[in-house]
């Protein structure tokens, strides 16, 4: 097993709260994304990704700027989305924002690709429901001819077409960039069709339910006759001086996310016992540095995989909480997680 595995962070700008239980504003919510990135750098994390949503309880809307502002005050640290809404974006607006912050960031710059969890963009950028998947499936073809091309010639349904255009600036290294994998075999099929490595988001059950997935990837890229590209994994947490802390940290803000998203779902409430057998069996990585490295490494031997991100926001976290979550995952889960594998 290589000890080569990359290991980040990601953040969907969730609005944090204050120890009195009131929420910050957006606009503090933003300015503690940059701050708990700085820590991120300084304590060996490898990636941030941070997320797009339009909606009162996640702060991030406009995912390049604040990664810009990362830029700014990091070293060492890759930032990307987490994910891109592709489906109600503008390709050649993406490209040229990534473009110029790749080169800001001197090449740290990176996109998760998806069609995002929530639909408030589509109506409030004037598409249609109806045109779901072909807005994707245009856009992602045309932004991967971007990525690829210098010079590049399409035409389709969802936008004024292009012959022999190039889009500037141009970066001074190709771009990278992943697309973000839910769990469907035409998703994992559109990954390899479009030579890009894939991120599965695993939010809930075993992790070892997505081997599947895995192996058809590798099995499409064996038929196309190339080496396949790396795959990462998404899956929330938090980490805390202890199994119990950590538990008692996260518990109230999972809580309240999971029933605000669920209320319009038609979810039940969650239920503690629901949260734990989650930890104990599925997909959340909560507890103490060591509880949390030894997770991750079995995900990482069961999958097979490059990457692993944990979401590290959860509804309305204190700050210094996250901060401190933060801290412990770089300088003692990583260097853990790293060992367990040589």
């Amino acid at each position: 097993m290589t000890t080569q595995i990359e290991l980040g962070l990601d953040t969907f700008g969730d609005v944090t709260g204050n120890a009195d239980g009131s929420l910050q504003s957006h606009a503090e919510t933003l300015r503690n994304v940059v701050a708990e990135a700085v820590v991120a750098d300084q304590t060996g994390v490898d990636f941030i990704g941070i997320g797009e949503h339009h909606r009162a309880d996640f702060a991030v809307s406009a995912p390049e700027i604040v990664m810009a502002a990362i830029a700014a005050k990091t070293q060492r640290l890759r930032i990307g989305t987490a994910v891109t809404v592709l489906s109600s974006d503008d390709p050649v607006r993406l490209f040229q924002r990534f473009a110029t912050l790749d080169a800001l960031s001197d090449g740290r710059a990176e996109l998760i690709l998806g069609r995002g969890s929530f639909t408030e963009s589509f109506p409030l950028f004037g598409f249609a429901m109806r045109d779901y998947e072909v807005l994707f499936e245009e856009k992602l073809d045309l932004l991967t001819r971007l990525l690829r091309d210098e010079k590049v010639s399409w035409h389709g349904r969802t936008r004024a077409e292009l012959k022999a255009q190039v889009v500037y600036p141009r970066p001074e290294r190709p771009l990278k960039a992943w697309i973000g994998v839910g769990g469907s075999p035409e998703s994992v099929l559109r990954a390899v069709s479009h030579g890009l490595p894939m991120m599965l988001a695993i939010i809930g059950g075993d992790p070892g339910r997505f081997r599947p997935y895995v192996d058809l990837y590798h099995q499409a890229w064996e038929q196309v006759g190339t080496p396949a590209l790396p795959i990462g994994v998404h899956s929330p947490g938090h980490v805390g001086p202890s199994d119990a802390e950590a538990r008692a940290r996260f518990w109230p803000g999972y809580k309240a996310m999971h029933d605000l998203i669920g209320g319009s779902r038609g979810w039940a409430p969650l239920q503690i016992r629901d949260f734990e057998r989650e930890i104990e069996h599925g997909s959340l990585y909560v507890g103490s540095p060591e509880t949390v490295a030894k997770k991750i490494a079995a995900t990482v031997r069961k999958l097979g995989v490059q990457r692993f991100d944990l979401k590290y926001s959860a509804g309305p976290q204190q700050p210094d909480v996250l901060l401190d979550g933060i801290e412990l995952y770089g300088s003692k889960v990583i260097p853990m997680v790293r060992d367990m594998l040589a």
